[in-house]
């Protein structure tokens, strides 16, 4: 009987044995599958087809004259500040995946950064309280089709000033001068965008970094936000992020293994995107900004911000075409 037993225990421990042994040789499943990439990301080849002809030639950064800022909450009869004061709320395109430039606070869930804080300073123009906006969250390949489709009063998203763009829609003086870089891992040995040429580069779809790079390096990588291209670039999917120095600072600042190298090889002025036809509201948001630039809320703001990327440089000078 003994003996019966201890037949039985041993069988039992080879079934065990049997059923940790995991899957057939045939069976075996890999233990790491290929990371998956970002939704919508796509392998582009060449310039997109809308700018793939000869820039248009233009004084694109001489915005408007600015109109006089009339006090908060007496907008001109007639005016788009009108309009806007008596919807009670200015709507505003901005970013939720820029660090530093626009971002959602995740411990209050409120949107912040540079570009959030020039946006609430016209709101509090108009109404004399910054909080009377609402955010519209927009990527960058969303900014346009927003301002031609009325969706939103203002874009503030680092957006730069192009002829291109101003086919189709109006921008304000220049509110902040920014560069193009390349940021990668550590240790990389990618000292700048020269050292790209067989490398697999990361941008965001509808940027003007795409343009930049697309003829310059082995692989584009086009995705629609840049912390898709973070992602990317933590998986090991690509070698390089690359677009402005400010965006790039917020990417860094959020992962130790990265660092930005290279110096600008572009220059990238950012302008509030507005709509066509609308040139009440240029002058005026041209007010502000001369406005900020005068009584230092500019600075203040770079400070709060951007301070990573050195000390706080004069504001853009302004041009105006009339």
């Amino acid at each position: 009987m003994r003996r019966q037993k201890v037949s039985q225990a041993i069988a039992a421990v080879m079934l065990l044995s049997a059923c940790s042994a995991g899957p057939a040789p045939s069976e075996v499943i890999p233990r790491s599958a290929p990371a998956p990439q970002p939704a919508d990301a796509s392998t582009v080849t060449a310039v997109p087809s809308s700018s793939a002809g000869p820039a248009p030639s233009c004084d694109a950064t001489a915005s408007l004259r600015p109109g006089p800022v009339p006090p908060a909450g007496q907008m001109p009869a007639g005016s788009n500040m009108e309009r806007i004061l008596k919807r009670g709320r200015l709507i505003a395109g901005v970013d939720q995946n820029s660090y530093l430039m626009g971002f959602r606070n995740s411990f209050t869930g409120e949107l912040e950064g540079f570009d959030v804080d020039v946006a609430r300073q016209l709101a509090k123009a108009i109404f004399g309280d910054e909080k009377k906006v609402q955010f519209k969250v927009v990527t960058a390949a969303e900014r346009i089709g927003v301002l031609k489709r009325g969706d939103v009063d203002v874009v503030v998203r680092t957006m730069t000033i192009t002829c291109d763009r101003l086919n189709d829609v109006d921008f304000s003086q220049v509110y902040y001068q920014a560069g193009q870089r390349v940021l990668v891992r550590r240790n990389s040995g990618i000292t700048g965008v020269d050292s790209l040429k067989d490398k697999r580069v990361c941008v965001a779809s509808g940027s003007t970094s795409l343009n930049n790079v697309v003829n310059r390096v082995k692989t584009t990588v086009s995705v629609p936000n840049w912390t898709d291209c973070m992602v990317m670039l933590q998986q090991g999917q690509t070698d390089a992020i690359s677009t402005d120095d400010t965006i790039l600072a917020g990417l860094a600042a959020q992962d130790p293994y990265t660092e930005v190298v290279g110096a600008r090889f572009t220059e990238e002025p950012y302008g509030v995107g507005i709509p066509k036809g609308q040139e009440d509201l240029v002058r005026f948001v041209n007010g502000v900004l001369e406005q900020m630039r005068v009584n230092g809320v500019w600075s203040g703001i770079y400070w709060r911000w951007l301070n990573t990327l050195g000390p706080a440089p004069a504001p853009p000078v302004a041009r105006y075409r009339d």
